[in-house]
């Protein structure tokens, strides 16, 4: 019966990936897929080092090293935090002028950035089966936290400084793993083009093609106070990649929701992304108020509207997705194919029993919890630091098996970094914002609820946002960390009028969130477990997981595509179309290095480029690389197509965008005046030796 379903599923072309389709882990390549398409399959040398030269970037985004000098490559848009720090700290706006490092001895610390490289996986799925075996749905997601911080703590052992071990579920439950990487916080920046450049276009050519963006910056790892050893790298091949030849890509994809129950797809379509839609457009609209009112107000509102509307694009393109009939009924179909071969097998029937009920009826708790936290969900940066001191402090009176997973042992050093690093908290965008999140929780829980009454009092909204922004000091960095360093006492001391709102939300929100593990996550992980048991039986595991901002790798080649209108779209642009694209209208007009450096920019020097490799979010920043593990190019972004990649993959329109390697060394030589860096990165130009 089993064998019935599998080809049942094949003719649905379900089964396994296709084609270029998949974001595969290092260790379960599909090995005769890549030796049909491309006859090259990489072995366990070349995966060691791409391993080892891959980094995740910061907690949101991917990087490599490209020299053996701790040299590392990511896109300008994943740096945006610290070149804010950099500019307050320096009084220069890094928005407006490039960032270039003239030696390493300029090279300059980024506060508050980590890198980190992933040194091994242990697959645990036998010790998570055993601690949480028998236990109750509604406890499950405490015992697997309490599983977690125990696997978590004897891989990280007494190296918290240097390392990070994280507890991953793959297959939603099918499979646990422990990865643990080491660790980089000495990160200096090297490189960064003004934003005008790296996102030139804005947010017209967001997820669109052709583009011309120079999305790319250069940081170094630092150890003991020089630059880090790094003998695994990507070395540089400047004239790119030839058509039809394999492109990898190593990254870290944020998360896909490919296997998903039909259940949990219907209730992202018709409550979760229109939600997170509304408060979105909501913020938005904050954002485009504040920037009109001052130029200095637009300059601090630039990034955070940029990170929006990308978000919402996002959220739309996902939902679109989710409204297309002839993608949602195939998952129908291979969901009931799948359901039924179960239910012709009685001892697996038995075993696996019916999780998608048992999902659909916590989808249906879920959605009053989701919809009243997100009513409770200030998103004011500077109420957000209240959040954390207030709870940090709270959460450490405890014993570490008590607490919450964030604020175990090994992530204190982390959160006291993070309250002293002088990132900036602009208090003249807080007092908006603030009252934006009470006017929405107001307006959606009412004036008469408890918890709406004891945080508003007789006060409006503004009122209260404007006495907490007025009496706040958690913009200093220094009453941060006293506060933090203080715990329990120091909160509970304290007047700070922000510490004080934060307090009023806190019994609720903590009580929120325990219902929401108990009543609908515990439950749906416990399901899910059963449900990818299910897959397996008939699967055999011959897929790729869903994303979790874990290694992955995908492959696939330069190739255009053609629109929904017709139009065919080449898979490449030169410099030269760069100036027929710039108005000098935002957001097409270039910097000032751009223009004066017009006549000696050569026209034919290839800018962006597409491939059909599979990737989403998180991706930004992977390094695109050759069979010989040569860099050809640097993915930054997908096209509007790409978006439904969370659900579906189709390599017949979904496309990768990536910077060319030739624009980067062009444009740090000719624009930039960087031939150091340039010729750091042609040093590495040679093949790689085997391992």
């Amino acid at each position: 019966m089993i064998r019935e379903a599998l080809l049942m599923l094949v003719a649905l072309g379900s089964l396994g990936a296709v084609a270029d389709e998949g974001m595969w882990s290092l260790d379960s390549l599909p090995a005769k897929q890549l030796q049909s398409l491309y006859g090259f399959v990489p072995d366990a040398a070349w995966l060691r080092h791409a391993r080892l030269a891959s980094l995740q970037f910061d907690g949101n985004c991917s990087a490599s090293f490209v020299s053996p000098s701790g040299l590392i490559m990511t896109n300008h848009h994943c740096v945006d935090k610290c070149l804010r720090t950099l500019s307050a700290v320096q009084k220069v706006n890094y928005n407006a002028k490039p960032f270039v490092a003239r030696s390493q001895a300029t090279e300059v610390v980024c506060p508050d950035t980590e890198v980190e490289q992933l040194l091994s996986t242990d697959d645990v799925t036998e010790k998570v089966r055993a601690a949480t075996k028998g236990v109750a749905p509604e406890k499950f997601h405490d015992a697997l936290v309490a599983v977690g911080n125990q696997l978590e703590k004897a891989c990280v052992g007494t190296e918290e400084a240097t390392i990070r071990c994280d507890l991953v579920d793959l297959y939603h439950g099918g499979q646990y793993q422990v990865f643990r990487y080491k660790r980089f916080n000495d990160i200096r920046m090297v490189f960064a083009p003004e934003s005008s450049i790296g996102s030139f276009g804005g947010d017209p050519d967001n997820f669109n093609f052709p583009r011309f963006n120079l999305d790319v910056s250069f940081l170094r790892a630092y150890e003991n106070g020089k630059p880090a050893v790094t003998p695994e790298f990507f070395s540089w091949r400047n004239e790119g990649a030839k058509g039809g030849e394999v492109i990898f890509v190593t990254g870290h994809p944020g998360g896909t929701d490919r296997l998903l129950t039909v259940a949990e797809l219907e209730y992202q379509r018709d409550h979760e992304l229109p939600r997170r839609l509304q408060g979105a457009a909501y913020r938005r609209g904050l954002l485009h108020q504040l920037a009109r009112q001052s130029p200095h107000l637009k300059e601090i509102v630039e990034d955070p509207t940029h990170t929006l509307e990308n978000g919402i694009k996002v959220m739309r393109g996902e939902h679109n997705a989710l409204l297309e009939p002839r993608l949602f009924e195939r998952k129908r179909q291979e969901e009931q194919v799948l359901r039924k071969a179960i239910a012709k097998d009685p001892a697996l029937a038995k075993e696996v029993g019916d999780p998608w009920a048992e999902i659909a009826a916590a989808l249906v708790k879920q959605r009053p919890l989701a919809e009243r936290s997100s009513l409770l969900r200030i998103t004011s940066p500077v109420f957000k630091v209240a959040q954390y001191l207030v709870r940090g402090a709270a959460q450490r009176t405890k014993p570490e098996a008590e607490r919450l997973p964030e604020y175990a042992d090994r992530s204190l050093p982390d959160w006291q970094r993070k309250m002293a690093a002088p990132t900036p908290l602009f208090l003249e965008i807080e007092g908006p914002a603030l009252a934006s999140g009470l006017y929405l929780m107001r307006d959606g829980l009412g004036t008469d609820d408890p918890t709406v009454r004891s945080i508003l009092g007789s006060k409006s909204p503004d009122t209260v946002a404007r006495e907490a922004v007025k009496g706040t000091k958690l913009a200093d960095p220094k009453v941060r960390l006293a506060l933090w360093n203080g715990g329990q006492a120091a909160i509970e001391a304290s007047r700070d009028p922000m510490i004080l709102l934060a307090k009023a939300f806190e019994s609720e929100v903590l009580a929120l969130r325990k219902r929401f593990e108990t009543e609908v996550e515990g439950p749906r992980s416990r399901a899910s477990e059963r449900v990818a048991k299910a897959y397996f039986a008939v699967h055999q595991r011959d897929t790729y997981p869903d994303a979790t901002f874990t290694l992955r790798l995908s492959f696939g080649k330069v190739v255009g595509w053609q629109r929904a209108d017709g139009v065919s779209i080449e898979p490449q642009t030169k410099v030269g179309a760069l100036w027929e694209r710039a108005t000098g209208e935002e957001p097409y007009a270039l910097p000032p290095s751009w223009l004066s450096a017009k006549k000696k920019l050569d026209g034919a020097t290839p800018f962006n480029f597409v491939t059909d490799n599979d990737i989403v979010g998180g991706n930004s920043g992977s390094p695109m690389i050759d069979a010989q593990r040569r860099v050809v190019g640097l993915a930054f972004d997908g096209n509007i197509e790409s978006i439904g990649g969370s659900y579906w993959f189709d390599e017949t329109v979904n496309r990768c965008v990536g910077v060319h390697p030739a624009v980067v060394t062009e444009a740090l030589r000719v624009v930039y005046g960087s031939k150091w860096l340039v010729d750091e990165l042609l040093s590495t130009a040679t093949p790689l030796a085997p391992n």
